[in-house]
């Protein structure tokens, strides 16, 4: 399996800042790295004594600055999202908010999660609608070459991936805000469990907000081991079109199975595969 495609390189947070530095003249101070994350964030300071996160640049500065206006229209209705400081071909700064990663998942930030998803129903200004990838690889996620490659399993689980891209419908509808990558660590709480700030908003779109509640249930599965979830999995099938519920789905395997072949480890593959390949 070595032909398999590469993981992506974790953040060198120092560099990054060191980097933008350079090209900006910012004169941001690294304060730390963030914990967490798959591939990783800086927090740094300005020299006026703001906070910021320091991430790599996810696409070209113009679709930066339309992620930036998006969630500066997001934030005029009230909801937790970050302002962006600077943008560049390199680095995105953005503004620190409030709160931490929540220590504890249970049903209760769940469904404060799920509740606030609704508030994202019909604010998308003029964004791209995010394709699944269920027929050609994504931009250094959702490859199929690591499926193809990897052994029968993840063959197989490509070919239904194929099957269900082919179906309809073929791709997501309606104006609300996406948010692709919707789990709980990408939400900051306060010393109450309230939640204060939705961040890393990488792939941004315009579509159905329900889609980050089955990218939510894939996060509960490992976040929750052991938990009855039918509660959840009843919401998704009372809330969802069948075949819309299966198209997100089988985005979602194909985004985890994809990650565990090129990052973690062949149990992580396993495990993936035993919950994901199912239609639900």
């Amino acid at each position: 399996m070595n032909d398999l495609p590469p993981p992506v390189p974790k953040l060198d947070a120092r560099r990054l800042v060191d980097e933008v530095n350079r090209s900006t003249g910012a004169g941001l101070e690294f304060v730390g790295a963030a914990d967490g994350g798959e591939v990783g964030a800086a927090f740094v300071r300005w020299q006026d004594g703001r906070d910021g996160v320091l991430t790599r640049a996810a696409g070209g500065v113009e679709e930066l600055r339309r992620t930036a206006a998006a969630l500066d229209a997001a934030r005029g209705l009230g909801l937790p999202v970050p302002r962006y400081q600077l943008v560049t071909a390199g680095g995105v700064v953005q503004e620190r908010l409030p709160g931490r990663a929540p220590e504890k998942v249970d049903r209760a930030l769940l469904e404060a999660m799920i509740a606030l998803a609704d508030r994202f129903a019909g604010i998308a200004p003029e964004l791209p609608v995010p394709s699944m990838y269920l027929l050609e690889s994504g931009p250094g996620f959702c490859l199929h070459e690591s499926l193809e490659r990897y052994d029968d399993r993840t063959r197989k689980l490509l070919g239904w991936i194929h099957e269900v891209g082919r179906s309809e419908p073929g791709g997501m509808t309606g104006n609300d805000l996406v948010h692709l990558d919707f789990h709980p660590g990408n939400v900051l709480v306060d010393d109450a469990g309230t939640i204060t700030g939705i961040v890393d908003w990488d792939g941004i779109g315009r579509g159905d907000r329900r889609f980050g509640l089955v990218t939510l249930r894939f996060s509960a599965h490992v976040r929750l081991p052991g938990a009855d979830l039918a509660w959840y999995d009843e919401l998704l099938r009372a809330a969802l079109e069948p075949g819309v519920l299966r198209l997100y789905w089988a985005h979602m395997a194909l985004r985890q199975v994809d990650w565990s072949i090129r990052h973690h480890t062949a149990a992580d593959v396993t495990h993936w595969l035993e919950f994901a390949a199912p239609t639900p």
